[in-house]
Formats: C-alpha cells, sequence, structure tokens
C-alpha cells in the first residue's frame, strides 16, 4: 500500500492533458473540462450505502453520469495513453568524530604559541635548534591533518550511506513498476503500471487484487470486499451496483469480479488521504520532540477519513514505519550492533587507561625524575602534550569501535539485493535475504513453482469413453460438444485467452489462469473456437457466478437461456464436483443417472489412473434451472447440486527441467523440501516423485488435507503441538490443502522444539488467502507472474519467474551474506586486535604511539569503509550449498576464525614490536622512539606505519577464506571490486608514505623502495641501472655503461646485483640520502 502515497498529485484524461485548461488536481479549480472537482470527488468517497447510491443519483445522474462527466465511457474506458548534505551531516554526528575534532582543534589553537626562547628548554622536550625550527613552527600541520581526516571520513561514510540509499530507492522504484492493474481503454484490456492509472479509468477487479484506487463498481459478479485495512471491520463486505457500490483504494478483493469507474487516485484516494495526513503528524511530532516533546499525536488525528476508521490510521502508521527498508534492522544486524557495542565498551577502556598512563608517565619524568618545576609561561606547552595524549587515547578508541561491521550487513545486503534481481528474486524486506541463508525448511507450491505452468488437456473421459489422446471432434456426439465448448468458454475469466505464438512455428501463448487456457486450448484442439460464443454471450450478460477460492475448489456460472430459464455450468477439482453429479452424459449426449457406485467406479478406473500419471483432473458439468419460480441465487449449496457431468480432463502440467537438480541441490544443503497442493494426492505423489522430494524406500508421509487436521487435533478439535510434532519431520507431500492447513503447517514447524535448533522455514503462495502463512513463515515467497497483489504484499521476496530454481539462488545469496559479513568481520577483529595493543604498548613504553593520530584515521579508513566494500561484495559460489545451515543462534565468530585471528594478530604483533624496539639497528637509522614535541617525521616509525598497512592488504587476501581453505587466492579476480579497492589501496599508502609529510608524519623511505623495486628481475631490461646505486657527484653516466659493457655482460651484471644486494645488505649503504630513484633513470 506504501506506493500509492508516492503517486503523483495530478492525474487526467489523457485527451485533455496539456490542453487549454487542462484540469488541476485541488479543491478550489472547477475542474478544469470535468464537470466534477476533486474536492466532490472526495467527498462522494466517504459516503456509504443508500447515501452514496442517492448521491451518485442526485448529483451526476447515476454512474452513467458520472462517466461522461470524467470523459470515460462505461464500456470503453478512458481513450488512452536524503540529499548528500543530510548524509554528511549525519555522519558528523559520530561521537568519536566529534571528540577528535574537537582535540584537534584545541592542538591547532596550542600550537601557534612558543615559549620565549630562553625558556624554551624548561618546558620540557620541546623540538628546538636551527634544524628543528622549522618543524617546531609547523606543530598546527598535526591539527589540521586530523580534521582534514575526519573531513575523508565523513565525506566517505556519507558517500557510502547516499549509494545505498539510491540502491534502495531503485529497489523501491522497481517494487512499484512490478504492481500493475488491469484497465480497459480504447475498449482494449490492457495491464499499466499503477502510478499511471487516472480518473475516469475503467479497473477490471478480480479475486486477490488490492484496489490501488478509489471507485464506484459499474458491474460486479459475487464481489466481496476485506475493508479492515480502512474501517477494522474483520467481516468481508458484500459490493453489488444497487446495494453498495463503493470500492476504496487498499482494501483486499476477497471473492468475484467486476468493473470499477476510477474517481480518486494518489493523495486523493482514502489510502493517499491517511498516508498524506501521517506524514503532516510525523513531521510535527519530529518539531515537537525536539522543542519539549508534549505530545505524540501530531496532527495524524485532524481528521477522519472514514467514520469506522478506529485505530486503522495506527495501523497503518505502524505499517509505513516498518515498511521503510532502510529502517530495518535484521537479526544480523542486531548480533553485530551488539558486538559492535561489546568490542568498543573494551576500547573505550584500553583508550582511558593509555591517556591515563601517559599522563602520568610525562608528570612523574617530567616534574620528579628531572625535577622541573611547572612555570606559567609553559602551561601552553604543557597542555599541548595532554592534548597529544588524549587525541592519543581518542584514536585508539575510533580504531577499537567497529562502527563498520553493520555498515558491512548493510553493504552485503544491498549488494545482494541488487544482485538477486537478476535471479529473478525481488527482495521487498532486507531481513529476507540473510535469513535464507538459515532456511532448513521449504514449503512449496506444485503449479507453477515446481512445475511450468502451461497447462495442457492431454487426455479425457467423454461419452462413456476414456480417450489417453485428444479425441477427434467427430468421436463425440454434437450436443456434447456443444455444451462442453459453451461450459468452457462461457464459464472461465474473460480475462484468460489463448493467443498466436510470438514466433511462428512456436507455442500458442497462454494468457490469464492457466487452468482455464489449458481448458481453452482444448477446445482449439478439437477444431472448435470459443471466441464467437463470448461475443454471443459477453460479460456483462452473466447472471451469476461463483468465482473459484480455496474453500470451492470450483467455479460455476448462470445464464439466462432465450426461453428464459437458467443454465448453470461449473468446472472444478474431479473428486468433490462428481460427488454433485446426479447424471452424466453418455455416448449419445443424453444424460443418465449417475450413482454412488459409478462415481466410485469412475475414480478407480479414470481418475486414479490419470492422477497417477501426475496429471490434475477436472470435472465440467451443467445443470439447468427453471424461471419460475427464480431460484435463491444466494443459497449455493442448492444450486450446484444434481449436476451432469459432460467430462473429466487430465491436464499435464510438466515439471520443470532444472527443479530436480535444484531440489537435490536443497536437499545436499541440509534442506528439507515439502510440496504443499491444492491437487489430488496421487498427482501430487507423483509429481514429488519426478521433481525427487520423495524417493522410494524412503521413510516419508503423504497426506490430504482432511487426514492432517484429523491427526494434529484432539477430541475438542483443537491443534495440538505434540501431535504436529510426531507428522512434520516425514511429512513430505500435504494434498487437497488449504491455505489454513499451509499455515496451521509452517506454524507448527517454526513451533516445534523436537530439533535442537529452531527450524526456519520458507515458504510460497500466490493466492490472497495465502497471505497468513506467508506472514507467518521466516521468509514468504510470493510469485510475481501468478501471484495475487494480497500474496505480494504479505511477502518477504517476490520470485519474478515463479520457479523454484530461483528459491535456491535466494538460499546461495543469503549465505554468502552470513559468509562476506564473517569474513569482514574476521579482517577487521584482527586489526582492531594489532592497533589497540600497539598503540596501547607503545604509549606505555615509549610514551608515545607508534601510529600516529592521521595514521590510525587513515587505517581505520581501510579497515571499516573499503574492507567492507572489498569483502562484503564477494559473489556467491555452488560451494556454499554444499554445507548445513548456520544456526540462528550459533556464535559469529567460528572457531577457525578465531584460530585466523589470534594467529595473524599474535605475528603481526612479533613483526611490529621487532621493528618498534630493535628496527632502528636492523635498518641503522636513527630511532624513532622518546621523539621531542613537533619533532619532524622518523623513517623508525615510517617503516612501523607502512608495515602494518601492509600487513592488513595481505590479511585482507587471507580474510576472503573462513572455512580453512589452504588457496586464499581461489576465485580472487571474479571480484573486480576487492581487486580494485586491494590496488587502489596500495597506491595510496604509497603515495602518503613517499609524499605524506609532516600530516602524514612520514619521512620518504627512499631506502626500502630502492630495495624493493631492485628485486624485480630485470632479464629483459639489460640496461636498467645497477640496484640502488646512484650517481656520484661528478660522475658521468655514459662513462659508467661503457665501461660495464666492455668488462662484463648482462649475465654477469644480474648475478652480481643479486650479490650485491644479498651479501651487503641495508647497513652497508653509506648514506640512504643517495638512493633516491628519481635521480635514477
Amino acid at each position: 500500500m506504501g506506493e500509492m502515497a508516492n503517486s503523483a498529485v495530478e492525474f487526467y484524461p489523457k485527451g485533455t492533458r496539456g490542453g487549454g485548461g487542462g484540469g488541476r488536481a485541488d479543491g478550489s479549480h472547477a475542474g478544469g473540462d470535468f464537470g466534477v472537482t476533486v474536492t466532490e470527488l472526495r467527498e462522494l468517497m466517504e459516503l456509504r450505502g443508500a447515501d452514496a447510491i442517492q448521491k451518485v443519483q442526485d448529483s451526476y445522474g447515476g454512474t452513467d453520469g458520472l462517466c461522461q462527466r470524467l470523459q470515460s465511457s462505461i464500456t470503453d474506458g478512458l481513450s488512452g495513453d536524503p540529499t548528500f548534505l543530510e548524509l554528511v551531516w549525519e555522519a558528523l554526528q559520530d561521537v568519536t568524530l566529534i571528540i577528535l575534532e574537537a582535540a584537534a582543534i584545541i592542538s591547532l589553537g596550542l600550537s601557534f604559541y612558543q615559549p620565549p626562547g630562553k625558556e624554551t628548554e624548561s618546558c620540557g622536550n620541546v623540538s628546538g635548534g636551527a634544524e628543528d625550527e622549522g618543524e617546531a613552527d609547523a606543530g598546527w600541520i598535526e591539527g589540521a591533518a586530523i580534521l582534514l581526516s575526519v573531513v575523508c571520513v565523513v565525506l566517505v561514510t556519507a558517500f557510502n550511506d547516499w549509494s545505498k540509499e539510491k540502491q534502495f530507492r531503485g529497489l523501491q522504484s522497481r517494487i512499484e513498476q512490478e504492481q500493475k492493474f488491469t484497465v480497459v481503454r480504447k475498449g482494449n484490456v490492457i495491464q499499466i503500471p499503477v502510478a499511471d492509472m487516472v480518473v475516469g479509468d475503467l479497473a477490471q477487479v478480480k479475486y486477490g487484487d488490492l484496489l490501488p484506487a478509489d471507485g464506484i463498481l459499474i458491474q460486479g459478479n459475487d464481489l466481496k470486499i476485506d475493508e479492515s485495512s480502512l474501517t477494522g471491520e474483520s467481516d468481508h463486505v458484500r459490493k453489488s451496483v444497487e446495494k453498495d457500490p463503493m470500492l476504496l483504494s487498499g482494501t483486499h478483493v476477497m471473492e468475484g469480479s467486476g468493473r470499477m469507474l476510477v474517481t480518486a487516485v494518489g493523495v486523493n484516494s482514502q489510502t493517499g488521504i491517511i498516508f498524506t495526513l501521517l506524514g503532516a503528524g510525523e513531521v510535527e511530532e519530529d518539531g515537537k520532540e525536539k522543542k519539549a516533546k508534549k505530545q505524540d499525536g501530531g496532527v495524524a488525528m485532524e481528521m477522519q477519513p472514514l467514520k469506522s476508521a478506529e485505530g486503522g490510521e495506527v495501523e497503518d502508521r505502524e505499517k509505513k514505519k516498518t515498511n521503510v527498508p532502510k529502517k530495518e534492522k535484521s537479526v544480523l544486524q542486531g548480533k553485530l550492533t551488539k558486538l559492535a557495542v561489546q568490542i568498543g565498551k573494551a576500547g573505550l577502556v584500553m583508550s582511558a587507561i593509555t591517556v591515563i598512563i601517559l599522563v602520568l608517565y610525562f608528570v612523574i619524568n617530567t616534574f620528579v625524575v628531572e625535577g622541573r618545576t611547572w612555570m606559567t609561561e609553559c602551561t601552553p606547552v604543557y597542555i599541548q602534550y595532554f592534548v597529544k595524549f588524549f587525541i592519543i587515547g581518542v584514536t585508539v578508541l575510533v580504531v577499537a569501535v567497529p562502527e563498520g561491521l553493520p555498515l558491512a550487513v548493510t553493504i552485503s545486503l544491498a549488494y545482494s539485493v541488487k544482485k538477486m534481481m537478476k535471479d529473478n528474486n525481488l527482495v521487498r524486506h532486507l531481513d529476507a535475504c540473510e535469513t535464507m541463508g538459515n532456511a532448513t525448511a521449504i514449503c512449496s507450491d506444485k503449479t507453477g513453482t515446481l512445475t511450468t505452468n502451461r497447462m495442457t488437456v492431454v487426455q479425457t473421459y467423454v461419452g462413456d469413453v476414456h480417450h489417453r489422446v485428444i479425441p477427434d471432434p467427430g468421436q463425440i456426439n454434437p450436443r456434447t460438444l456443444d455444451l462442453l465448448v459453451n461450459a468452457i468458454a462461457i464459464n472461465s475469466a474473460y480475462t484468460s485467452k489463448i493467443l498466436p505464438p510470438d514466433v511462428e512455428g512456436g507455442l500458442a501463448k497462454q494468457v490469464g489462469n492457466k487452468t482455464e487456457c489449458g481448458l481453452l486450448g482444448f477446445v482449439l484442439d478439437l477444431q472448435q473456437d470459443y471466441a464467437p460464443v463470448r461475443d454471443q454471450i459477453p460479460e456483462e450478460r452473466l447472471y451469476k457466478v461463483y468465482t473459484f477460492n480455496s474453500v470451492r475448489k470450483s467455479m460455476s456460472t448462470v445464464i439466462k437461456l432465450p426461453d428464459g430459464s437458467f443454465r448453470l455450468y461449473s468446472k472444478g477439482a474431479s473428486e468433490i464436483m462428481l460427488k454433485k453429479c446426479s447424471y452424466i452424459l453418455d455416448a449419445n449426449g443424453e444424460a443418465r443417472s449417475f450413482r454412488p457406485r459409478d462415481r466410485d467406479e469412475m475414480v478407480k478406473q479414470v481418475i486414479e489412473p490419470m492422477a497417477c500419471e501426475g496429471l490434475r483432473t477436472i470435472c465440467i458439468a451443467y445443470r439447468d434451472l427453471p424461471s419460475n419460480p427464480e431460484p435463491d441465487w444466494e443459497n449455493e449449496a442448492e444450486i450446484v447440486t444434481e449436476l451432469t457431468c459432460i467430462t473429466v480432463v487430465g491436464i499435464e502440467d510438466p515439471v520443470r527441467p532444472e527443479v530436480p537438480e535444484a531440489i537435490r541441490k536443497c536437499q545436499r544443503a541440509g534442506i528439507t523440501v515439502r510440496m504443499v497442493t491444492g491437487d489430488n494426492i496421487n498427482t501430487a505423489r507423483a509429481i514429488a516423485a519426478k521433481c525427487g522430494i520423495i524417493h522410494p524406500g524412503d521413510d516419508f508421509i503423504c497426506l490430504e488435507g482432511k487426514d492432517f487436521n484429523r491427526r494434529i487435533r484432539n477430541e475438542k478439535g483443537e491443534i495440538e503441538q505434540e501431535r504436529i510434532d510426531k507428522i512434520w519431520p516425514k511429512l513430505r507431500v500435504l494434498a487437497r490443502s488449504s491455505p489454513t492447513d499451509k499455515h496451521t503447517l509452517v506454524k507448527g514447524i517454526i513451533d516445534s522444539s523436537v530439533v535442537e535448533q529452531r527450524q526456519v522455514v520458507a515458504v510460497t503462495g500466490d493466492g490472497t488467502n495465502d497471505g497468513p502463512a506467508l506472514k507467518k513463515a521466516d521468509v514468504g515467497f510470493a510469485m510475481g507472474i501468478a501471484g495475487t497483489d494480497v500474496a505480494k504484499e504479505a511477502s518477504d521476496i517476490i520470485l519474478t519467474d515463479d520457479n523454484f530454481s530461483s528459491i535456491v539462488k535466494a538460499v546461495m545469496w543469503g549465505r554468502n551474506v552470513y559468509d562476506s559479513i564473517s569474513k569482514f568481520l574476521q579482517f577487521q577483529l584482527t586489526v582492531n586486535v594489532v592497533a589497540v595493543i600497539v598503540a596501547f604498548t607503545g604509549a606505555c613504553i615509549t610514551q608515545d604511539s607508534p601510529l600516529k593520530a592521521v595514521q590510525m584515521l587513515w587505517v581505520n579508513l581501510i579497515m571499516d569503509t573499503f574492507a567492507s566494500l572489498a569483502l562484503a561484495t564477494e559473489p556467491p559460489t555452488e560451494a556454499l550449498l554444499l554445507r548445513k545451515p548456520y544456526g540462528r543462534n550459533n556464535p559469529l565468530i567460528s572457531l577457525t576464525m578465531m584460530k585466523n585471528i589470534l594467529g595473524h594478530g599474535v605475528y603481526q604483533l612479533v613483526i611490529i614490536f621487532t621493528l618498534l624496539f630493535i628496527g632502528e639497528r636492523m635498518f641503522n637509522i636513527d630511532s624513532g622512539r622518546n621523539a621531542p614535541l613537533h619533532s619532524p617525521p622518523s623513517e623508525h616509525y615510517t617503516i612501523i606505519f607502512n608495515t602494518f598497512v601492509l600487513m592488513q592488504l595481505f590479511n585482507e587476501i587471507n580474510a576472503r577464506k573462513i572455512h580453512g581453505e589452504r588457496n586464499v587466492f581461489d576465485g580472487i579476480f571474479s571480484n573486480p571490486i576487492f581487486c580494485s579497492i586491494v590496488l587502489g589501496t596500495f597506491a595510496v599508502q604509497i603515495v602518503i608514505v613517499q609524499w605524506g609529510g609532516k600530516p602524514f608524519s612520514c619521512a620518504p623511505l627512499n631506502l626500502l623502495w630502492g630495495q624493493v623495486i631492485a628485486t624485480v628481475p630485470t632479464e629483459r631490461l639489460p640496461c636498467l641501472k645497477e640496484a640502488g646505486l646512484g650517481l656520484e657527484p661528478g660522475e658521468e653516466e655514459g662513462e659508467e655503461l661503457a665501461e660495464d659493457e666492455e668488462e662484463i655482460d648482462c649475465a654477469e651484471r644480474e648475478l652480481r646485483r643479486g650479490q650485491i644486494l644479498w651479501f651487503r645488505g641495508p647497513q652497508s649503504y653509506p648514506d640512504p640520502g643517495t638512493l633516491d630513484l628519481r635521480n635514477q633513470p
């Protein structure tokens, strides 16, 4: 229903759109070229029953007059044809970033203060001297760099959110485009998007529709509407042209069919008015909450669009709020948020201890060990130290708080949802995607999901003969043939039809109800035509229609014959219909008595053999009724009885060729597939065997709905969970079941406690009455082609191709979401643990963090945003279906993941601490420990920073495998996003190290990079200069090359270069400054 609130405000009949004085959609306008205003139509739709009929009659001259004013026809219908800055602001609300900004601003302000020259030494370890004077003056750079880094983090976060919102908006528009409605324009029945419906349209309403607009019933057949969503009344309301013709948007068609003249759409419809008021109420509430939190109601209840809508607004409001995809929090998101909070608390403790230790260390060392006194002029310098310590603590907190965890879920889900559209899964609720990763049971419909839903009559019993192929017309008595053609043509929805194939030689197109299309195809196979019959008796002349529903399991239509009497045509499930038959047509077309024993014989000889071949059996019958006295049409039991059987047909609906393999995959993946169908139990069992749901020799149960109900209920008729628990583990087929049976089964499996882990159940449905089962299931799949609007609204995922194989794809994507999050979790926890321990230990021992604030923010950006993009967008593989479902209550971190995190964490800490405490001796460079305030960046700490980041990049590759796989590079090139992010991060890291300078606390690592590049094989570059050796002053390049070429050949040069690098080592180079690669050719 939510899409109706987004519909355009202005709708015009297309003939007037853009023309002079075309109608405006406001109540003040006279209506343009129309004889009625929007306000008048809205007021009209608020009336009910006799008042409404009186108003239409008095003000508009009946529905004909209203049609004329709206420039429509009673038969032919109309003539036809969050901003980025807001996300930035939201990202700025992060508390840790705000603290960091404040500290950076303080640091920035204090850095401009320098104590008088003579007092510099007395203030402690502050950078001084001629060579350090420039660096001391540049003390402001660190504060500015932190602010700039925060801006970068905020912009990247906002961009991430913006792209996510864009994807969700695309999803919402896709869902809206999927919603179409049948209208009549230019005399043609066409389907248009709901958003394109306009006032004056002639809409065809049928069983299962969710009405997208308000309107007045023009013609109806046994129409019943569920108005509970607007009025709160649970009883279905019978609609008729004479008694109550008002149809309202947002209500469900529960029975029957008809035609409706559209009188209000979008914000002017009843649902639109409610949504408009709710929107106003929410804005008002937000304003009041910000000021004083006085009232909760806003203006939501100022107007009551319906006099009986008690509580309706509240329900719709709740529904609207929960239907916004971006606000959903799934089970996985809840787990990760909880984990993030726990880690964040630990990080807060670590950061606080870090700051306390740094401050105590500084105070004791300065005022106790060195014996200095606090001097007034030194106060700003001391405050700078304290601010520096505080910034270190806050950056530890920034790295420790894994705010990327919930973000990773959202990115993974958004990516999966987008890709799932290509796999024919239109996800309506985000959490359904991940829930499918836990699925342990699938309750599937048969028709259209496991089968092709292309119905074909292949056998028939007519005139006392069982024809195993379609008979020639001459084999059937002419009277019987005439009755057969009329019964099928008239007693079917007129929207069902057979159209010529798109390609010559192809199959004819079946439009509408597939069972009816199969019967219409049977008429064509008998070399007859149903179209002239429908032309002779149009839909408007049908006297009474008993539409098909899950209770009747049949459809009946009454027509008036020329002599004034009536004829009833009926069709339905053969076992049910034959019980209502008292006669049957013989070979001569004459009705003879049809006794119970004849029926039993027919079931044994005809129906059961057909069903065992997987055929659906339909019985077609008729009855003549007198005109005087006219029958009581409301007494259906008296009308649809004493029928005369014309024929029983066997309809084939072949199993989809890909379904058996898809079911095998499910079974390998630990998912039990059950078939829940309304068909005969023999038909259902045969199809289940063809699909692979049941196998000979297996211990399984196949039940009919009535047997199922008998077994699960006690003497009082109450359902007992213990009784269900004895049945469902072995139940594989539930035949002749009603939607209530399906709901009972789903609820029973979910509530069961006979297995250790709670069952996670997915259900498919297409009918209006499947709504409760779809809602109850953990994941509800609605059919995109055959499904009703009500079923789609109740579902979590819409199968756009109605194919079971698409459900298996959803399982793969669901499991892939879990795997993607686990990969990211493994990576981020490793980074978190190492970064926090390094900063904490380094600060405690050396009175400074080896990783500076800006460097920490860069690491945070890598592990939060970039890693979540890289690891959360891995495509799924078939290997995901080789494992059992994830337990719903299993911990997020598995034993293998824990081993990976600890193993890699210890490895990284050993490397970092080795570099921190003996790295200066290893590389023959100055130590970066105990450096004074505002000192220049050191090569020592730059190597630590660079090594740390590169280890994270390689750990990102390791994190791709979380189930103990050996080859971490397997399938790495199948994810271009991952490759791009790793290479991009590597390139940016080089830029930061080489040219980051003071803002990133980095010194260029010429020696290191010279060695790295020198190890590249240069076999095909014989004239490349010897690695790492620059030109000495005064040396001429040409002479040296000439000398080399005379003395040694290329092979010897290659060997010598390797020997030099191996034996001399980095300590033998006299001056790193001479190894500037920028001077090399």
